[in-house]
């Protein structure tokens, strides 16, 4: 069962008043403990060679929370980092990571990602034949690893499944042979092979993605030393949720190592690429009460958060739990929270397949909700949509908040601009 962080109340009112709202608020313990619990959850006793090891290296995928601050909490505790674009890769080296310590995943290399490529030997994981020859003159000589699309997909929704036919993402696994001939007929080496299906799997997709890794590493052959299991590892969102079976991810994962290093006669190193499993549940998202209303039978709550500051609901009908912060005597009503966006889709209640009404507790203009588990894809897929300026963030570290990033004024939605 999911027990969510429990963040102080007044500590949180406090914040609001001094930050405004909308807010992002993140514990940095949460991140800690979860870093600690996918590391843990892989010393189970070995059975055999590549068992009990575990994974080899924990790679925050940063597209989940990309704040200056987050990555410098999750490198310092020996995490390393992610990349799908070449911002990213330039927030990874001002955190201090080195460049042969991150990893660019993608399937196109843009003008942006090349010029950065040219100048930092980040390793590139391929997911597209295209890249290999732009990598070669960039890099020529490099080390890469290749992105497989094993031919099917899972996930918690289909914009988040990254498998099979209808996911731009990898090279098809038919085709994979071909790419490593293609790669080392242009003077790259294949070390490295990626598989990742999707976001939010179960126990039978995991299974089949290390039987995928197993069947890949045999196209890549001798050249092969390192393999990484993905990312795609679901939190809880709802009370009644079981939490994610960590360690029989990493068996499974051990178990395809361990049948790697069997035909190849020698160690490889293996890796996990969570994002959202490190960061989602450490994250809440205040946000204030502007007015209520019935419209005919339904009743509203319209707050000064909307898809701007949290996309899921409205992109992937995402459940997350909304709870007033300090609740009202009375009897609950059904309320549809929605933002202030000029859009009907602006609503933060979902029933996890629509938008819907959520039992809340009575509530007045002023007050504070609460929204938990944003702590992965909220601020990273914030917008400026209807001319929002970006809302303010703070960390949390031991009971001790520290403001990581100023809300954004009118001004800074227009300096870029021009007449």
């Amino acid at each position: 069962m999911h027990a969510p962080h429990a963040f102080d109340t007044d500590l949180l009112a406090e914040l609001a008043r001094r930050h405004g709202t909308p807010l992002y608020v993140y514990d940095a313990g949460t991140i800690r403990s979860q870093v600690e619990r996918l590391r843990a959850a892989a010393r189970y006793p070995p059975s055999s060679g590549a068992l009990g090891r575990g994974f080899d290296r924990i790679r925050f995928a940063q597209k989940a929370n990309s704040s200056h601050a987050i990555l410098r909490l999750l490198v310092e505790t020996g995490v390393a980092l992610d990349a799908v674009s070449a911002g990213e890769i330039q927030r990874a080296l001002a955190v201090g990571v080195a460049p042969g310590e991150i990893t660019f995943c993608a399937d196109v290399l843009d003008a942006g990602a090349l010029e950065v490529l040219a100048g930092a030997a980040v390793t590139v994981v391929a997911g597209s034949r295209d890249m290999l020859p732009q990598l070669a003159r960039v890099q020529p000589g490099a080390k890469l690893w290749l992105r497989v699309n094993p031919g099917y997909g899972a996930g918690g929704h289909a914009k988040v499944t990254t498998g099979g036919e209808h996911s731009k993402h990898g090279i098809w696994h038919t085709e994979l042979g071909a790419a490593v001939q293609q790669a080392r007929h242009l003077g790259l080496e294949v070390t490295g092979l990626h598989i990742h299906v999707g976001s939010g799997f179960g126990a039978e997709d995991f299974q089949a993605s290390a039987h995928a890794l197993v069947e890949g590493a045999r196209c890549v052959g001798p050249s092969l030393s390192s393999i990484s299991a993905g990312g795609g590892l679901p939190v809880p969102y709802r009370d009644d949720e079981p939490e994610f079976d960590l360690a029989a991810h990493a068996r499974a994962f051990a178990h395809a190592r361990e049948q790697i290093e069997l035909d190849l006669r020698r160690p490889i190193a293996m890796e996990v690429e969570p994002g959202r499993f490190l960061v989602a549940q450490s994250g809440v998202l205040l946000t204030t009460v502007q007015a209520t209303k019935f419209q005919g039978r339904e009743y509203y709550a319209l707050v000064d958060a909307g898809f701007h500051t949290l996309v899921r609901p409205a992109m992937y009908a995402a459940f997350h739990r909304i709870e007033p912060l300090v609740k009202r005597p009375g009897a609950t009503r059904p309320t549809w929270v929605a933002g202030p966006l000029c859009e009907t889709g602006d609503v933060l209640s979902s029933d996890g397949a629509r938008p819907a009404a959520r039992p809340l507790s009575p509530l007045e203009v002023g007050d504070l909700l609460l929204v938990r588990d944003v702590g992965a894809y909220g601020s990273s897929m914030a917008s400026r949509y209807n001319s929002q300026p970006l809302p303010a963030e703070v960390l949390i570290d031991q009971g001790r908040p520290r403001l990581i990033r100023a809300r954004e004024t009118f001004a800074d939605l227009m300096r870029q601009e021009r007449e």
